[in-house]
């Protein structure tokens, strides 16, 4: 079941209206319930992968509470390292399975046709479950945060399983903490007006950055990767630069209709994006992106491995190690490996090369404060990711480089004067609503990089002007979202991963 979906419009309102009428002790379980049949509706068996690393993490949480209580300090610490890794084991070894078996039997299977050996690969037929690389690391940060003695193990295992499998970020985020979310299952959340309105707000702004945005850019990004070898380079220059905001308003409108209806039930999810292409460094790019994975690699890799406390080298190699595991965490293949070393490899140079421009700056009495200095660092990081975007989005390694190739070699950057702009995927008056959708998404970024959270001011405005502003977005969604024939909804990307 998509957000962007008719089973949505009708299921939500159903959960929300019967959450409310429910009393406060019953509502978690028929939120329980409904989350679990929001999965079922893509592939009813694989809800048992998520009862089944529910059940594993939740067991691990009570058998590190008890080990804590051991008296000898060496068996007790024997029996937390044991359960810690036990846990992170087994939900790996699914998460492997599902996700990355594919991808090893290939690489085996090539390497020993390079010796000349015949490999025979075992015949899975193996999907990909929604959502399960989301979920997974959901249920491991309570493992890790009851390990460290920051959360106390939860005894219910039933409520424990909505922490897990919250329907509104089940499939794609935000990866929550359990020390916001679980706690939150035992609060009461009467009906608020309020909230309920700026949770709908909230959902209407991600419904805008998915279905007027991000499903229009498609069609162009989509034709010109189709294509790029019949088309000029400039053709390929601009899909590069369309699909990072592509990839932002699907993701970041997938986060903010998730935080929209869990604000509508009462609950607080973590923000996922602040305003990415306003960061000024590779480093502040990353954490504005992703805000929710990028912070689960801080809290459960970078800082085990030693973070920035063992000196300048490591700390450099712990960044780069995160990028390359943040890149294989999006999906089984070299082309996301190679976009998670080479923003690692971005983050580096950035770093190790920021004194060097403070340096330069100081010499040439150039202020970094000044506007100029500002747009033009954050188009060079833009313009960096939407390089790294290539890989993300080309189904091989060769592809990429071949993309790179026709952009550089046939560039002609006035082949697509006039009306040859319409013929590379997006018709003329989608090309108008893009231009006019995209200068609404940078001002609503430029507003929230401004103001922060740009909802409570819209309630300060009079009356009629705060509905004609509430109802103007929704006949722009109702009117210029993209919607195929017979309302065939576009699936968001993250859900492959």
């Amino acid at each position: 079941m998509l957000f962007n979906s008719i089973d949505f419009l009708l299921f939500f309102p159903l959960v929300t209206v019967i959450h409310f009428l429910l009393p406060h002790r019953a509502r978690w379980a028929w939120l329980l319930v409904t989350s679990y049949f929001f999965y079922m509706c893509w592939n009813p068996k694989y809800v048992l992968l998520i009862a089944l690393s529910t059940l594993i993490t939740w067991c691990s949480g009570l058998l590190l509470e008890a080990a804590g209580q051991v008296a000898d300090a060496k068996r007790r610490e024997r029996l937390r390292r044991l359960w810690v890794g036990l846990s992170f084991g087994l939900n790996l070894a699914i998460l492997f399975f599902f996700k990355y078996f594919g991808f090893l039997m290939d690489n085996l299977s090539a390497l020993a046709g390079l010796a000349g050996i015949t490999f025979r690969q075992p015949a899975f037929d193996i999907i990909l479950p929604v959502g399960i690389s989301f979920y997974s690391f959901q249920a491991l940060s309570y493992t890790m945060d009851v390990y460290r003695g920051e959360l106390p193990a939860e005894r219910n295992l039933f409520r424990y399983a909505l922490f897990v499998s919250f329907f509104p970020q089940l499939v794609a985020g935000p990866i929550e903490r359990s020390k916001n979310l679980l706690s939150q299952l035992y609060e009461r959340h009467g009906f608020d007006p309020d909230r309920v309105r700026n949770g709908l707000l909230l959902m209407l702004w991600g419904m805008f950055e998915k279905v007027v945005v991000a499903d229009r850019i498609a069609y162009l990004v989509t034709h010109v990767f189709g294509h790029y070898q019949e088309l000029p380079g400039i053709a390929a220059a601009l899909a590069m630069v369309l699909f990072p905001i592509q990839v932002y308003g699907d993701f970041a409108g997938y986060s903010d209709i998730a935080r929209g209806a869990a604000e509508v039930l009462g609950f607080r999810l973590m923000v996922n994006f602040r305003q990415p292409f306003f960061a000024r460094s590779t480093q502040d790019f990353w954490r504005r992106w992703h805000i929710s994975l990028s912070s689960w690699f801080r809290d459960y890799l970078y800082i085990p491995l030693g973070g920035s406390r063992r000196g300048a080298a490591r700390k450099y190699w712990n960044m780069f190690v995160v990028q390359l595991a943040s890149g294989l965490w999006h999906g089984a293949n070299w082309t996301y490996v190679v976009w998670g070393a080479l923003n690692g490899v971005f983050q580096l140079a950035g770093a190790i090369l920021a004194p060097l421009r403070e340096r330069a700056c100081r010499l040439l009495h150039i202020s970094r404060e000044s506007a100029p200095v500002k747009v033009l660092s954050m188009v060079f990081v833009f313009l960096l990711f939407a390089f790294s975007m290539v890989f993300f989005r080309a189904p091989g390694l060769r592809t990429a480089l071949s993309f790179f190739k026709r952009m550089l070699l046939h560039f002609e950057p006035f082949a697509l004067r006039g009306e040859a702009l319409y013929t590379i995927g997006l018709a003329k008056q989608h090309f108008q609503v893009l231009q006019w959708a995209l200068l609404l998404l940078l001002g609503g970024d430029m507003l929230k990089e401004r103001l922060g959270e740009v909802r409570p001011h819209l309630t300060r405005l009079p009356l009629p002007v705060r509905w004609t502003v509430y109802l103007a977005g929704l006949f722009l969604v109702l009117l210029f979202g993209i919607y195929g024939p017979g309302y065939s909804e576009s699936q968001f990307i993250y859900f492959q991963f």
